[in-house]
């Protein structure tokens, strides 16, 4: 089939008998001199009015043609359904009747693709344009929309906020030198925007991954990823060059992996982000972890522990020696824990240093090490040169090895109070995992005072729960709830608001298991025992796993049975037989 060529504007107005051929010709010539469009120059001269050049740009791409002079027209008019900000940069208005999930926006010009493109990213419903007259649309938004648009944009308004304050300063982490071409301009807006936007809404992590035919733009908000925006393929090369210059990593350097570091200041705050770089198939995918300085400084009870287990950790990091173990996979909350044990101790009596891998978070009054090791600046090497530094506090990011576990034992035995992570499922785990890296039994005995497990969970959004009627058996019998303790507690289920996004969940907590070493489970440990028989002898001395703790939370009404099961390592759980996301 032959493909249909479409007309141009000049041949629809001369259909329409609106010009003439020589008007044509005279205003082309006049549009290539100016640089302006010929639609622009036909209205100047007067040939045509701006209605009848509308009219046929709808036309000629096969849009429908709105006048907003009639009462029609002026009655589709709604701008609730989008930002003011968007209406008022972007010189676009929403309409009422939009079909389904699709909403239809007015512009004047259908072709101006660097602002559509920008409309895809900030809108999150695909909508389909109409042609209105720009003149009109101005009157408009002036005037029938004065008491919607005239005021300022407030403090939310990403547009203001990142004009005046992070486009003026996303430059500080890398060679002041360096300038960015003004024809990048809207790359360096939409980067900016997708940053801010992250911010605000509570991201933990930011994923730019290319895909085969687009750039897919992920948020990850209280430890859940959602699609925020597929960005056009064509622009890849442009985002991922301006994260990296950003970053202050090598540009041209596709081929390995590169981490960098960013510091903007966003809302008054002063946010990091760590970046990394990882080559893909269909290029470079990058994330940026938002790091926010708040995140630590929330205090230990906000962090989730009940009472019993705040009191015993509390007591746990004043002791004058050993070693207090944090175990859990990436994501979930290790650091913030120990971080926020750090603060508790951050006193002029006490010198602390740490020895990490990356450094993620500043604190006045504590020596923080990064470790280095393309310069041979590895964890073993600051722990030796720590030890002479007469601390009293010391953090080891990670027992990676025999070699670390073997310096921060000493350590612990010598005196110092010794904090690490550890990557294990439970807290008995973690007494086999340093024997099997080589470390005598019974130094692991003698040196460890405690060792805590941890999982983040999902709190249910405060403005929009409400109490559950019809609990899921299945799910209340995974998470040990009986029928007995339906009735002392109330269970809650996930509804969905503005306030949370629509998800149901706003904010993340821990829960905890706290194994506190005693005579039997340092015998245990001595004697090479079996994950099983440690969990019975710490459970026989108080501890309370993570299933219990989450079971507490439940019965209180700040989360759901479903986020305790995913993460509370049950056997047998799967959550597609109920549903789970």
């Amino acid at each position: 089939m032959a493909r249909k060529v479409r007309k141009k504007l000049g041949e629809i107005l001369v259909g329409d008998g609106v010009i003439v051929e020589d008007d044509i010709t005279t205003s082309e010539a006049e549009a290539r001199e100016t640089g302006k469009r010929l639609g622009e120059v036909l209205v100047e001269k007067g040939h045509a009015s701006e209605v009848q050049v509308s009219s046929a740009i709808a036309r000629q791409a096969g849009m429908e043609f709105i006048d907003l002079t009639t009462a029609e027209g002026s009655a589709m008019v709604d701008l609730s359904l989008i930002g003011d900000d968007i209406v008022r940069k972007h010189c676009v208005i929403p309409l009422s009747n939009s079909d389904g999930d699709r909403l239809r926006l007015l512009v004047h010009d259908p072709m101006d693709l660097e602002m559509l493109d920008l409309l895809r990213f900030r809108l999150p419903q695909e909508f389909d344009l109409v042609v209105g007259v720009k003149s009109q649309m101005l009157d408009w938004i002036g005037e029938g929309g004065s008491a919607k648009l005239g005021a300022e944009a407030g403090p939310d308004s990403i547009d203001v906020t990142v004009d005046k304050s992070v486009d003026s300063s996303v430059d500080s982490s890398i060679d002041s030198s360096i300038d960015v071409d003004a024809g990048d301009s809207k790359i360096v807006r939409l980067v900016n925007e997708l940053i801010v936007e992250a911010v605000r809404g509570r991201a933990s992590d930011i994923h730019v991954e290319p895909r085969e035919d687009r750039v897919e733009l992920r948020y990850r908000v209280d430890g859940v990823c959602h699609v925020r925006q597929s960005l056009p393929k064509r622009n890849q090369s442009a985002i991922l060059a301006r994260l990296k210059l950003m970053a202050g990593v090598n540009i041209s350097e596709r081929r390995i992996p590169q981490d960098g570091r960013i510091k903007l200041p966003i809302d008054g705050d002063q946010i990091d982000f760590r970046v990394s770089t990882c080559p893909a198939y269909h290029g470079e995918s990058v994330v940026l972890r938002v790091l926010r300085p708040d995140s630590v400084q929330i205090g230990l009870p906000s962090l989730g522990f009940e009472p019993d287990n705040l009191e015993l950790f509390n007591k746990i990091i004043r002791r004058p020696n050993g070693i207090f173990l944090v175990t859990g996979p990436t994501g979930s909350g290790k650091t913030t824990t120990l971080y926020s044990a750090l603060n508790v101790l951050n006193e002029p009596n006490r010198k602390i240093i740490t020895a990490e891998d990356p450094v993620e978070y500043n604190f006045n009054g504590i020596n923080q090490v990064q470790v280095r090791d393309a310069i041979g600046l590895t964890f073993p090497l600051i722990l030796k040169a720590m030890l002479r530094q007469a601390p009293n506090v010391v953090l080891v990011g990670e027992i990676r090895d025999r070699e670390v576990g073997d310096i921060a034992i000493q350590a612990a035995l010598t005196g110092h109070l010794v904090f690490s992570t550890l990557h294990t499922n439970d807290a008995p785990s973690a007494i086999t995992r340093l024997v099997d890296m080589g470390i005598k039994p019974f130094l692991v005995a003698s040196s460890i005072q405690a060792i805590m497990a941890q999982r983040l969970i999902r709190v249910l959004c405060t403005k929009c729960k409400t109490i559950d009627e019809n609990p899921d058996r299945r799910l209340l019998s995974l998470v040990n709830i009986s029928e007995e303790e339906i009735g002392t507690g109330e269970i809650h289920q996930a509804v969905g608001c503005p306030a949370c996004n629509g998800t149901g969940y706003k904010g993340r907590m821990a829960i905890f298991e706290m194994l506190v070493m005693n005579h039997e489970i340092r015998e245990l440990a001595f004697e090479r025992a079996s994950i099983a028989k440690i969990r019975e002898a710490a459970i026989r001395g108080g501890m309370r796993s993570l299933l219990g703790d989450g079971k507490m939370k439940i019965l209180r009404g700040v989360t759901t049975p479903l986020e305790v099961a995913r993460f509370a390592q049950i056997e047998g759980f799967d959550p597609s037989e109920i549903g789970a996301a």
